[in-house]
């Protein structure tokens, strides 16, 4: 069973330093890549921070050169249903958690175990689960 409970809240200067060390690897791969699309609602934050970093325009659009962000790859059924309809693109993440993903990010900052990872652009006393899995009452 995976342990939700233990959670690592994240602060700005973490999102920082992981934002950096993602676009140093995004360099260092030469990636053929115009723009960047952040997943919502995770992955936006750091898809502007590295649209800053990397001088690139952040889209709503996919196109043939998009870098796809989100914050972590927890399960991967994210990244794999945009990989089905885009198997060329690239996709980056701050987080990565292998022993539970079914996709592997093209990039990543940092792998990352069982605990839930608490964003500083998240409620703090945020439930451990995933958004995809709540139960909407709103329709």
């Amino acid at each position: 069973m995976v342990d939700t409970k233990s959670k690592i809240y994240l602060n700005w200067d973490e999102i920082e330093r992981l934002t950096n060390l993602l676009s140093v690897k995004i360099k260092m791969k030469h990636f053929q890549i115009d723009s960047i699309m952040g997943l919502p609602r995770g992955g936006l934050v750091p898809a502007v921070i590295l649209s800053h970093k990397l001088n690139l325009p952040l889209v709503q659009k996919i196109s043939q050169n998009t870098l796809i962000v989100d914050d972590i790859c927890d399960s991967g059924n994210t990244f794999l249903e945009i990989y089905k309809k885009h198997p060329n693109l690239k996709f980056a993440c701050l987080h990565f958690k292998p022993h539970t993903s079914i996709f592997n990010p093209t990039v990543y900052s940092q792998e990352v175990g069982d605990e839930w990872i608490v964003y500083p652009w998240e409620e703090k006393n945020a439930e451990p689960i995933a958004d995809y899995l709540k139960i909407s009452n709103h329709g």
